[in-house]
């Protein structure tokens, strides 16, 4: 059965994006993006607890790597993977099927207004995937309610960005001097869940037990050598450079290689990141 596509409206700008040229950006650099995260994916499974059996939730699953590992661990069970892009999804269906993961599945949905059958997952995680709810508040009651009660929920997420070096240096060299603006904290962004106090109240009053929040630092890789993180890393953010002159994007971009040369090693360009780790349980 094909549902009809549902988005909460405070959802509706992120979707277009993550359906459009950004989902698409996402879509074709995959393996650099799974790549880049890899070194914080032995304490998400191992915190996640995965069982055989297990009927699991991947909120904001992109291409499936998470998915496909939790599905490979729950080999009597099954997994879901949501996700806004039909982009990234396109991948993470065909990489699924090419493994032969037949309880791994995939749907293009907004977790906030998803109709989920109450209790239908015993473990729900996301690896950096929650930080863009347009309503978080909406978006992490319909995951408890998707939960039975005791069930885990695990999640990924960016401590402030002063903790994370490749963020402040990559967006102070292509803003080549300028002052961006800074958005709310809350704000829908990677840093929307880096405040313990407020996740803790969000997931609290959504029907969740109080969170545990476990510090981890790990390097994160954006290339085999600079030039290659060069490519990713205007791919990812170059919007940044719009409205620049020439001579300003010669620096921001002078400023940007610099940098990742800086920061090449024998295993890529690497540089210092910092993470929550969250668990808790449905109340």
């Amino acid at each position: 059965m094909t549902r009809t596509l549902q988005i909460d409206p405070s959802n509706a700008e992120r979707a277009r994006a993550w359906d459009g040229e950004e989902g698409e950006y996402w879509a074709q650099e995959a393996d650099q993006f799974d790549r880049a995260l890899r070194a914080y994916r032995a304490p998400f499974f191992d915190a996640a607890a995965i069982g055989p059996t297990d009927r699991i939730l991947d909120i904001g699953c992109g291409t499936g790597e998470t998915t496909r590992d939790a599905a490979r661990r729950a080999d009597a069970g099954r997994v879901l993977g949501l996700d806004l892009s039909g982009p990234m999804l396109d991948v993470a269906r065909r990489r699924a099927a090419a493994e032969q993961l037949p309880n791994a599945a995939f749907e293009q949905a907004d977790v906030q207004v998803y109709p989920f059958p109450q209790g239908e997952f015993d473990v729900a995680v996301s690896r950096t995937g929650t930080m863009f709810f347009g309503d978080a508040p909406a978006a992490f009651r319909n995951i408890a309610r998707a939960l039975r009660p005791g069930g885990r929920l695990v999640q990924l997420v960016w401590q402030p960005p002063q903790y994370n070096e490749w963020f402040t240096v990559f967006t102070t060299a292509l803003a080549a001097g300028r002052s961006l603006p800074t958005p709310p904290p809350d704000a829908p962004g990677p840093f929307a869940l880096a405040d313990p106090e407020r996740v803790s109240g969000l997931l609290t009053e959504a029907g969740f037990h109080p969170p545990h929040f476990t510090a981890l630092t790990a390097p994160m890789h954006f290339g085999a050598d600079p030039d290659t993180a060069q490519r990713f890393v205007t791919g990812l953010l170059g919007w940044l450079l719009a409205g620049l002159d020439d001579a300003g994007r010669t620096r921001a971009l002078a400023d940007l290689r610099a940098s990742l040369a800086t920061h090449g090693t024998a295993e890529g360009v690497l540089y210092p990141s910092a993470t929550w780790l969250i668990t808790t349980t449905r109340a």
